[in-house]
């Protein structure tokens, strides 16, 4: 293979120019999850995105090896930004060896993305049922039926674990909540907003958790 049949685009010329409007610290709101709420309802709204609460998820193991992979967000408030998952997956066995996450949200369409970084706890169990209820039933069948992060044979194995699942709980059925399943919940400690400008001239705000409740807005270059 030749390096024109490695790299058929010319990465290094490939880039978009960006907005003119900015992120200045007057526009901020009291909280970076108040901020959060603005942005997130413009991407929902305005941004034009397949899954606006679609987020990167990373963690790292206790040697510091890190992975990311994308998750959907479920719920957001003072208290943390919260997704599930099954708690056997690679995400979930890091979490409990190194409790600390970041999440990423690449909103590409409005040039914006939001980074938070913080500590990471599990929701409680009633937290859990109460969303797990919500999901469609061939969801709560496949959070039983999934192995996450297993080596498998093939499809057919999974495939077959599901039917076996479907003709135990039918249609209507209530399934219950797999005791390997259930949220994680980030802290914020940091939250930065960043907007794409011209020039790649970005605005970076990110606000920093202070030990009396309150947060620290500091600009950072880009």
């Amino acid at each position: 293979m030749t390096d024109r049949d490695a790299a058929p685009f010319d990465l290094a010329s490939m880039r978009k120019h960006y907005r003119t409007e900015g992120l200045s610290e007057t526009d901020l709101a009291a909280t970076p999850v108040e901020q959060f709420a603005r942005w997130f309802e413009q991407a929902a709204t305005e941004g034009g995105l397949f899954e606006p609460n679609a987020m990167i998820v990373s963690t790292a193991d206790a040697d510091g090896r890190p992975s990311s992979r994308t998750v959907l967000l479920k719920h957001f408030d003072e208290r943390g930004f919260v997704f599930y998952t099954n708690y056997d997956s690679r995400k979930g066995r890091e979490l409990d060896e190194n409790p600390y996450a970041s999440l990423l949200f690449p909103w590409h369409p409005m040039a914006r993305q939001v980074i938070v970084t913080g500590p990471v706890r599990r929701t409680g169990r009633d937290e859990t049922a109460a969303y797990f209820r919500t999901r469609p039933h061939g969801s709560q069948l496949g959070a039983w039926a999934s192995g996450q992060s297993s080596v498998i044979a093939g499809r057919a194995e999974l495939e077959a674990a599901y039917a076996e699942l479907a003709a135990r709980y039918p249609e209507g059925e209530q399934v219950p909540v797999p005791p390997h399943w259930g949220g994680f919940r980030v802290v914020p400690r940091t939250v930065e907003f960043w907007q794409g400008r011209e020039n790649r001239l970005h605005d970076r705000l990110r606000y920093t958790a202070r030990p009396d409740g309150g947060w620290r807005v500091e600009r950072l270059s880009p």
